[in-house]
């Protein structure tokens, strides 16, 4: 027991009480645009009756959510990156890449950065329903922007970590899983009823 009321500080499993994060201010940027315009969405009539404002509100929060998302704060907390180029021929390409230098992103950043990169879309997509069923079509407009931002990042960084082709890999792979499962229950459905049948 410490005496003459000094803090003691124990550590659980040998870890500081506090994790420091190493780009604090990107993180915040990472949040504050995405939430920003959710937020806005939401209460933006309490504040404006006018719909053209709140619509460019909104859009200009998801079209700086969606630059610093892609061009900042992917390569800082979790070390990916994509874009598109057009190529000599004037076709468009896309490219995805990620960190090579070994260096593994902060824990707690990654997992900001990826659950926000998830639920936002998300939210989105409610949004999208919400407002189709509402038959609010011109918070429909909104929500889709809202939504193509934020998918559009989604996808880019999805990609950067499963590689190029690796989608059609394992969709391929789990197809493929599954007519064998299938298939192998279906002999197995077959070969019950003639064991059975030998043994009667």
């Amino acid at each position: 027991m410490a005496d003459g009321g000094e803090d003691v500080a124990v550590a659980f499993g040998g870890q500081a009480d506090k994790v420091k994060q190493r780009h604090p201010v990107a993180l915040f940027f990472h949040l504050a645009f995405r939430v920003g315009a959710i937020v806005v969405y939401l209460f933006c009539t309490w504040f404006s009756s006018s719909f053209i404002a709140n619509f460019i509100v909104i859009v200009l929060l998801s079209a700086f959510d969606f630059w610093t998302v892609k061009n900042v704060t992917g390569r800082l907390l979790v070390g990916h990156r994509w874009w598109n180029k057009i190529d000599e021929d004037g076709k468009s390409q896309w490219v995805f890449e990620s960190r090579k230098d070994g260096r593994k992103p902060l824990a707690s950043e990654s997992r900001i950065f990826w659950w926000s990169l998830f639920a936002c879309p998300a939210v989105w997509a409610f949004f999208i329903i919400s407002s189709l069923f509402s038959l609010k079509l011109n918070w429909l407009m909104v929500a889709l922007v809202g939504g193509t931002f934020t998918s559009s990042n989604l996808y880019g960084y999805v990609r950067c970590t499963q590689g190029k082709n690796s989608l059609q890999t394992a969709a391929k792979e789990y197809l493929g899983r599954k007519v064998l499962e299938e298939g192998l229950n279906q002999l197995a459905t077959q070969a019950t009823p003639a064991a059975t049948a030998s043994t009667a």
